[in-house]
């Protein structure tokens, strides 16, 4: 196994439930560490940047108005194999598809209301974790 950082964002959803505690529990239950964390409410420029990924797609417009619709907590988590660890511990992106034993599956509601975020590749993690983080606020 390899250690890596790896990024997370518990989506408003997630927040607005009152699930924060709940996620954060299972991100540490499930082995990996946490570097940064801090709630924020994501500017619409900060969503469009973020998920400039996505611009050409459908969902882009609906993304964006969700990730900004309420505060969001974003983390920056280690350890080995973390990015597909945590993939693993978030489950499908549709909710309705995740099983109970995934963050997803618990507190996910569908495709859009899924509750977190997570990097899909370390190229990936290495763009979002100082997209929200820089490197003094990270342990």
């Amino acid at each position: 196994m390899a250690m890596e950082r790896t990024f997370a964002i518990i989506k408003p959803d997630a927040v607005a439930a009152g699930n924060v505690g709940n996620v954060v529990a299972m991100i540490q239950a499930g082995g990996l560490g946490i570097l940064g964390m801090k709630m924020i409410r994501m500017t619409r420029a900060q969503a469009e940047g973020f998920y400039a990924v996505h611009r050409e797609r459908p969902f882009y417009a609906d993304l964006v108005k969700f990730m900004v619709s309420g505060p969001v907590v974003v983390l920056a988590l280690e350890g080995d194999d973390a990015i597909a660890r945590w993939r693993a511990l978030m489950g499908p992106t549709d909710s309705t598809r995740a099983g109970p034993d995934t963050v997803r599956g618990r507190y996910g509601t569908s495709i859009q209301l899924n509750a977190v975020h997570g990097s899909d590749a370390p190229a990936t993690a290495a763009v979002e974790v100082p997209f929200f983080f820089a490197a003094s606020e990270l342990l």
